[in-house]
């Protein structure tokens, strides 16, 4: 008799969800996945989980994976020699080789796999399959401390998207098949992109125009200034609180790719903690959210 409780209300709660799958029936929800939850594999097989019972409730899930401390792990054991430029890696063509082994070999088919073994049926691709996303040599600014002189970054071989074509997305989509994408993409110049995981997320999102955008990160969501989560921001309150410091740092271009992917026609997009059980489900199956849910206003 213990037992009968329990159960009803784990019943409750599945009658609770239903508004919210009828809400995205047949949508397509796109989500970022990386952070410290990548490296657990108990993590990522709970969010493995949470993927396939997307597709199964009739909603078209995509997985767009970083790989930053796996590259990383591979450079040393290869002994190649990374240089950083205002904090951001050089990637040269010995580093990019390195870059797609890891990202669109080794964590896309463990990825893939994760998801297989939970009963769904994934398929590993990467930007430059069926030129799929086609890439510019990516151009940063920063600002030296010591002469206050604002300088052009060469990162080598980092992109940024330039052109995404969604036909490959569409059959694969339409074939029932849950895409895993690694952020490798191809230039005009024939030359292999590392691109952020991020800003790849977005592009492909704003693409589809996707339903939801979700980043998965290593923090609650976006943070005011006395570090309390933000429920919910328009596209004017991030670029006010970027200018009052209250977004700062590593969030800034997080943010920016959730204006990009709104920009051409994502719905909403939200920045939730990765490490958080089932944080996918939480957000797009119940009432309370799970992050910090960003529209265009």
């Amino acid at each position: 008799m213990t037992e009968l409780p329990n159960v009803h209300v784990r019943a409750e709660i599945l009658a609770q969800a239903l508004p919210h799958m009828q809400r995205y029936d047949q949508e397509i929800v796109l989500i970022k996945y990386g952070g410290h939850a990548m490296g657990d594999p108990e993590a990522a097989q709970t969010f493995a989980q949470d993927v396939v019972l997307l597709e199964q409730s009739g909603l078209k899930p995509l997985v767009v994976h970083g790989g930053g401390p796996q590259i990383g792990k591979m450079l040393d054991r290869l002994g190649i020699q990374s240089e950083f430029r205002g904090g951001l890696r050089v990637t040269d063509a010995a580093t990019v080789e390195v870059v797609e082994m890891v990202l669109a070999g080794s964590i896309n088919k463990q990825l893939v796999g994760w998801i297989s073994g939970q009963g769904g049926r994934a398929i590993g691709l990467c930007g430059k399959d069926g030129n799929m996303v086609r890439a510019r040599r990516a151009m940063k600014t920063y600002r030296d401390p010591e002469s206050n002189v604002e300088q052009v970054l060469d990162l080598g071989l980092v992109g940024e998207p330039d052109h995404v074509e969604r036909g490959v997305l569409d059959a694969v989509l339409k074939a029932e098949l849950i895409p895993v994408l690694a952020p490798v993409a191809y230039g005009a110049d024939g030359q292999t992109y590392n691109v952020n995981a991020d800003t790849f997320a977005g592009a492909i999102a704003g693409a589809l125009r996707a339903k939801r955008l979700l980043l998965l990160t290593d923090v609650p969501g976006v943070l005011d200034k006395d570090k309390k989560l933000i429920p919910e921001l328009t596209v004017e309150d991030c670029r006010r609180l970027i200018a009052d410091g209250t977004i700062t740092g590593g969030m800034i271009p997080k943010i920016e790719t959730c204006m990009y992917a709104l920009d051409r026609g994502v719905e909403a997009v939200v920045i939730l903690d990765g490490k958080v059980n089932h944080a996918v489900l939480l957000e797009l199956f119940t009432n309370y959210g799970a992050g910090t849910l960003i529209r265009r206003g």
